[in-house]
């Protein structure tokens, strides 16, 4: 499924190191294991050369490390999420208030003033970039992220459960602002049991502060069970163990919990917000109108989603196969990795 490895790149500075959960930390590991796999060396280190390239997963602080890069004539690529939003619309505290701000400044400006090419997550990425920034100068693609098909499968162990059905729900962090997510996921579940009469379960992945689990607890109308943030290596039983995963991210650039679950053969119901449309193709699942709008945090259609959702439980099977192939038709990590390496060497 893969092609070998570019002659041209033998060793590539992926920075800065992602330390944080998810997304960013996701992407590198896999990354820096595929190019493992075809022998081109990674190193995290700006002042770490010789290196035929640098890759800078959304932005660095070290401004200067990367225009002495340009200035020897070493391509740098900007791999591109979204901006930080949620903070100018919910009050979130004035230090993350600035932090998020600052994050965006160094974003656009390595974008528009640092970067020879730019790899954007999603065409809704794109689109949001271009719109709040105009476009670039430099060249540019769309790849999506991808996994390894082989570890994220429908094969292998699992617990899901015969005598009712388990929405999943899988976040890094259950707060500073995505609290609503668990809030129309909780209202999903409800409206699943009381209006389409489906026995259920809402099964929460996250970091979720323990009064936050009290809270929702007492006043769910649904079984809920709290899984606590899950390690990488677990979330493929985790996705198989699940009959649908509700996607609470709004706006999102290419959320790695979509296609995780997708390549496990488990299928997702979301909003029509983000990339999630680009994403859940097919019957791999279902996406539906927001209702309001989302940038505004409006509260969302729930009612049309959960008939989506119901429709996917009634015919878990078929949408569990639909979810596969549509993982195998778009989202290998091999694939992926050809692609960033071909948009590389043409730097």
């Amino acid at each position: 499924m893969t092609s070998p490895s570019n002659p041209s790149i033998k060793r590539l500075c992926l920075t800065p190191r992602a330390s944080n959960v998810g997304g960013v930390r996701s992407f590198q590991t896999r990354f820096a294991a595929e190019l493992a796999r075809r022998g081109i060396e990674v190193t995290h280190a700006l002042e770490d050369r010789p290196y035929d390239a640098v890759l800078v997963a959304g932005g660095t602080r070290d401004l200067l490390g990367l225009r002495r890069a340009r200035r020897a004539g070493i391509p740098v690529i900007q791999r591109l999420d979204g901006m930080n939003w949620l903070h100018r619309v919910r009050s979130t505290g004035l230090r993350h208030w600035l932090r998020a701000e600052r994050a965006n400044w160094l974003l656009a400006h390595i974008r528009q003033r640092v970067a020879s090419g730019i790899i954007y997550q999603s065409e809704f990425v794109r689109g949001w970039w271009e719109r709040a920034h105009g476009p670039t100068l430099v060249p540019h693609a769309v790849i999506h992220n991808g996994v390894p098909l082989d570890e994220y499968s429908p094969d292998g162990a699992h617990d899901r459960p015969t005598d009712r059905a388990r929405l999943l729900l899988v976040e890094g962090n259950l707060g500073g602002g995505y609290e609503q997510g668990l809030e129309t996921a909780v209202a999903l579940a409800e409206r699943l049991q009381e209006h389409h009469g489906i026995r259920l379960e809402l099964m929460i992945a996250g970091a979720a502060a323990p009064e936050l689990q009290a809270h929702w607890t007492a006043r769910a109308g649904v079984p809920l069970a709290w899984a606590g943030l899950a390690p990488a290596e677990d979330i493929p039983r985790l996705d198989r163990s699940a009959h649908l995963l509700y996607a609470a991210d709004l706006n999102p650039a290419c959320p790695n919990s979509v296609i995780e679950a997708l390549a496990c053969g488990l299928p997702v119901a979301a909003y029509y917000t983000g990339a999630l449309k680009e994403l859940v193709t097919g019957d791999s699942g279902r996406v539906t109108s927001y209702g309001g709008d989302p940038w505004k945090l409006d509260p969302p259609d729930v009612a049309t989603l959960a008939a989506a959702a119901a429709e996917i439980l009634a015919d878990n099977d078929r949408f569990r196969r639909a979810a596969r192939a549509r993982a195998e038709a778009a989202f290998d990590i091999g694939v992926m990795v050809d692609k960033y390496l071909g948009f590389i060497d043409h730097r």
